[in-house]
């Protein structure tokens, strides 16, 4: 693995143990993963069903809080994990980065483990236009780029919007939970109201005899 993607893998499991660990276990947990080294990090990584080993067999986790998927991105996916879900349609969904390159950074994940670019399906790249625009709209930054990374070999769509000269490795932060929640809400995809159909009742004259006399 290259350094940037173990350095990113780490940030976020350090993220996942803050949210769903105990209190009394969270530093140990998240000294335990900063302290690993790329063969550590790997095993830890098969040994808790992250990712598979070679025989596709994994053993008993040291660190179980919760049971996971195959990767990060698919366990956000079906929801396993939590994320800022802001829209989706079938093949894909669209969650804010909460480690991004700059505001409104958004990861297009594929439903399915897809490893290989040339197979992903065009409504993902339908999304990310979607959401291109709704960025656009909203956060006016100069332009948007859409771009293909590979994180645990699952392909993912970048939608990064661009301020200054940000790219795919430009230095990344941690945003604040509150921060994403506030993007979230600005950019999420909020099912239209259904107007209340108003039934008009129709007024008919009734006609009367005229009285005989």
């Amino acid at each position: 693995m290259e350094k940037e993607q173990i350095e990113r893998i780490k940030r976020q499991l350090i993220s996942q143990i803050k949210s769903k660990f105990p209190e009394d276990k969270k530093d140990s947990a998240i000294s335990q993963i900063e302290s690993m080294n790329e063969e550590q990090l790997e095993q830890f990584l098969i040994e808790n069903n992250l990712v598979k080993d070679s025989a596709g067999i994994g053993t008993t986790p040291p660190i179980q809080p919760q049971k996971t998927q195959q990767c990060i991105f698919c366990s956000i996916a079906d929801n396993s994990i939590q994320s800022y879900n802001i829209d989706e349609n079938k093949d894909s969904v669209a969650v804010l980065e909460i480690n991004p390159i700059s505001k409104g950074h958004v990861l297009i994940i594929p439903k399915k483990h897809i490893s290989n670019h040339e197979k992903m399906p065009s409504s993902i790249f339908s999304l990310g236009k979607k959401i291109s625009k709704k960025i656009k709209t909203k956060l006016k930054p100069k332009e948007i780029k859409l771009e293909i990374s590979s994180f645990m070999n699952h392909i993912v769509l970048n939608v990064l919007p661009i301020y200054e000269n940000e790219t795919l490795n430009s230095k990344r932060k941690q945003e604040p939970p509150e921060e994403l929640e506030n993007l979230k809400k600005i950019l999420e995809n909020k099912p239209a109201e259904k107007k209340k159909k108003t039934i008009k009742i129709k007024e008919e004259k009734l006609w009367l005899p005229r009285r005989i006399p």
